[in-house]
């Protein structure tokens, strides 16, 4: 899909595009310049779509700041103090 640019740097998104995205009137939107140097339109705001976790367990999953060796965890885990 072809568009021009006007004189004040403003394009029309095509409607297909807009339905794809749901882009309304007054949406915002992200131009980002990907590592291929390709222009990617993203819409604005709040972009992660992450699934429902299952469980208490798999949302945790991944969340540690400490890198645990697997003896130590046990080792803490099993301790009587």
């Amino acid at each position: 899909m072809t568009t021009t640019v006007t004189r004040k740097g403003q394009v029309t998104v095509p409607k297909k595009i807009r339905d794809a995205k749901n882009l309304a009137p007054g949406s915002q939107v992200d131009f980002v310049l990907n590592a291929q140097g390709e222009i990617v339109l993203k819409k604005a705001g709040k972009q992660v779509t992450r699934r429902k976790p299952k469980d208490q367990f798999e949302a945790a999953r991944g969340k540690a700041d400490i890198k645990w060796r697997t003896d130590d965890l046990m080792a803490l885990l099993r301790s009587d103090d």
